[in-house]
């Protein structure tokens, strides 16, 4: 199993963001899951990928020739794949994953999870996509989608898809018994 995580290339303030990401990478070698993630050196994707290296996991980097200069490239990993662009990037990313954790990050942080989820609720994929509140941090963004939800722009099944842990190993153990909902897609079987 693979899970791909999305996270920041930058630290972000608070250490507790950094001890979260090293603790997610550690956690995924010790249960044997591998890493796929944007393939960096720089802010919290490069300490996801030393810790899951440090743990003797297994780390897949996937990264923009145009972003290796600025995002310095991991020479450290199991596997990196350099691609043209940012699509393929993500299209890769997905290929390779069996499922998507997000962790602090940016607007590219939120830009990669919002299209995972989106792509699991037209269909194009059955995968879990789990949002790690660390330190509250997502707990605006939940209480803003709870909001689309009452608006109705959001159906609660695919409310539902979006797996919202504050814990690490209970989001893990979600994702490993992830059964997706029997719902019905924006697409259908012929136009996937």
């Amino acid at each position: 199993m693979r899970i791909c995580v999305f996270l920041g290339s930058s630290p972000g303030r608070s250490p507790v963001y950094r001890e979260a990401a090293e603790a997610f990478g550690t956690l995924l070698a010790k249960r044997g899951i591998g890493l796929v993630y944007g393939g960096g050196t720089v802010g919290l994707m490069g300490v996801v990928a030393d810790a899951a290296c440090a743990a003797g996991g297994e780390v897949i980097g996937v990264i923009p020739e145009a972003l290796r200069a600025r995002e310095h490239d991991h020479q450290g990993i199991s596997e990196l794949h350099v691609v043209q662009t940012m699509h393929e990037r993500k299209a890769l990313m997905a290929k390779l994953s069996d499922g998507f954790v997000t962790l602090p990050g940016g607007i590219g942080t939120f830009e990669e999870m919002f299209e995972a989820w989106c792509w699991s609720q037209l269909g194009y994929h059955e995968k879990p996509v789990g949002l790690l509140d660390v330190n509250g941090f997502y707990s605006g963004m939940s209480g803003f989608i709870d909001h689309v939800v009452a608006e109705g722009f959001l159906k609660p099944e695919h409310r539902a898809m979006l797996l919202v842990e504050k814990d690490p190993e209970v989001m893990l153990d979600r994702i490993a018994q992830y059964l997706p909902p029997r719902t019905e897609h924006w697409l259908g079987d012929d136009d996937v």
